[in-house]
């Protein structure tokens, strides 16, 4: 099972990804804590980790309230996973980091981070490159670029990929913004993304499904089209 659940100022596409009959790993929980973990409980499915594409807030500030709800109703640890070099966007001293991103685009982004700052979470393992996660059929790529430390999650097996904020419908993650490179991002996708079997199908971090034949026909991979 795969399911998508949107969520948040941003429209963030959150994934919960069945590992067995019940359990799961949910992938990006970007906001309202609340709609996942219903949703959850009405799969009759126990998280087992959290797993972050990348380190922003809009892909990670529901963590703390799933993690919250599952110690408290179930006594159940769930453990959230990132890549060390995006392990700077989570912990006590992260704010400022968060502060870096948001503010220099307006207004608006400020609301946002308002919104989305209490859930700053913590982070419980790191997400190593190459390695099936917790025993399941999703390993981590590297794909760089959006931020240092982001990753895609690729499952062979099911034939799909997570591509967080790195390569979207039509459109690709931005990079203007601190620890962002143009240069890695389109490496990333035209060097690891795009050298999946093209029928991969592509679960991306906002916006619709695609896959890797489609983007690899139709994404412009131009700077104007980089939206997150």
């Amino acid at each position: 099972m795969l399911e998508r659940i949107i969520v948040g100022p941003l429209y963030t596409n959150a994934y919960i990804v069945s590992t067995g009959k019940k359990e799961c790993i949910i992938i990006d929980p970007g906001d309202e804590a609340e709609k996942l973990c219903n949703r959850l409980e009405s799969l009759n499915l126990i998280p087992q980790a959290i797993i972050c594409t990348h380190g922003h807030l809009d892909h990670t500030s529901a963590a703390v309230g799933i993690q919250s709800h599952y110690r408290h109703e179930r006594d159940h640890h769930v453990p959230i996973g990132i890549h060390t070099k995006d392990a700077e966007f989570f912990g006590h001293d992260a704010e400022s980091r968060h502060q870096d991103c948001f503010f220099p685009l307006g207004d608006d982004a400020t609301r946002v981070f308002e919104q989305l700052r209490p859930g700053i979470p913590d982070a419980d393992f790191e997400i190593t490159i190459g390695e099936p996660i917790l025993g399941s059929d999703l390993v981590a790529i590297a794909t760089p670029g959006h931020t240092p430390g982001s990753v895609s999650f690729y499952s062979e097996t099911r034939g799909v990929v997570f591509s967080g904020d790195t390569l979207l419908f039509k459109s690709v993650g931005r990079t203007d913004l601190n620890g962002g490179s143009g240069d890695e991002l389109l490496k990333s996708i035209s060097s690891v993304l795009y050298a999946l079997p093209p029928e991969t199908r592509l679960f991306p971090g906002h916006g619709p499904f695609s896959s890797i034949e489609r983007e690899k026909l139709t994404n412009p991979l131009l700077e104007g089209e980089r939206t997150f």
